[in-house]
């Protein structure tokens, strides 16, 4: 009797990149002619801002992916110097694999904010700790409610928000009060992608803005002892749906996630329709 082959567990690797693409048209094919080569599955946005993706699969077909987006010549060095942040799987975290343009990679509903020119002020998760206990300092969780209830740094701020496109308004009501006040703005989001965009216009604004680099999952990274900061999980747009502050995957359901929220059983309706579906709308959800 042959001894069956162990596979290995897939790697999730995700990633953005805020460059000016003349063609989205032609780097989106260009990803489905690798993502397909390598075999993996997720969900890639593309657009003239930029790229925002989420794939998972075997290690090497991650790593030879990876490679070939900061290398290939035939992205003639878009996406060279792109950050990948990894974590582990236990439940896979994708059925399909998508790739879409769309108008934005992530919508902020602002016309002309420009990310990949420049951004607030960028924070090592080491700085990122130290600045957070500073008094003069309002800290904003830049996610939906939903994802603050499940878990967040300690005194931050939820903006009760139920869709990105609803931050600015709340950023724009506070703004007065908080230069009054002489404070400076902190905010963090689950990668870095809704911060980096969210920042380039407040930065704008002349509003004295710090974000997170990396996001919480490269807090959860670098920082051993992120708990010691960081209340609950962190939730994540895939088949997983939560992580720990040791990026490994919890028992928490999508009913536990969507509990109490207003629009909680749309909210679960759609995740549960995704999650059956695949990643198609993963992004779109994401900034919902």
């Amino acid at each position: 009797m042959t001894a069956a082959i162990a596979m290995p567990a897939p790697l999730h690797t995700a990633f953005y990149k805020f460059v000016r693409l003349a063609q989205p048209e032609d780097v989106a094919r260009l990803l489905r002619e690798l993502t397909a080569r390598e075999q993996l599955m997720g969900s890639v946005l593309v657009a003239h801002e930029g790229i925002n993706g989420m794939l998972a699969g075997p290690p090497q077909a991650v790593a030879a992916t990876e490679h070939a987006l900061l290398t290939d010549p035939c992205f003639e060095g878009l996406f060279a110097g792109m950050v990948f942040k990894h974590s582990a799987c236990k439940t896979v975290p994708f059925h399909k694999m998508k790739v879409h343009v769309k108008a934005e990679i992530v919508p902020l509903g602002i016309a002309g904010v420009d990310a990949s020119r420049h951004t607030g002020a960028l924070l090592s998760p080491q700085a990122w700790r130290e600045l957070i206990k500073q008094d003069d300092v309002v800290l904003l969780d830049n996610r939906n409610s939903f994802e603050f209830r499940l878990g967040r740094f300690d005194r931050a701020i939820d903006p009760q928000v139920g869709n990105f496109r609803d931050f600015p308004a709340y950023v724009m009501a506070h703004a007065p009060a908080w230069r009054a006040a002489g404070k400076r703005v902190a905010m963090y989001c689950t990668g870095g992608i809704r911060c980096d965009k969210t920042s380039a216009w407040m930065h704008d604004m002349g509003l004295p803005v710090f974000s997170l680099e990396g996001g919480i999952l490269n807090y959860f990274a670098q920082m051993p002892d992120a708990e010691l900061d960081w209340q609950g999980e962190c939730f994540v747009f895939d088949n997983r749906v939560a992580l720990d502050t040791r990026l490994q995957e919890t028992s928490t359901s999508l009913e536990q996630v969507y509990s109490g929220a207003p629009d909680g059983p749309w909210r679960l309706a759609r995740a549960q329709r995704l999650a059956s579906a695949g990643p198609a709308a993963v992004d779109t959800a994401r900034a919902a």
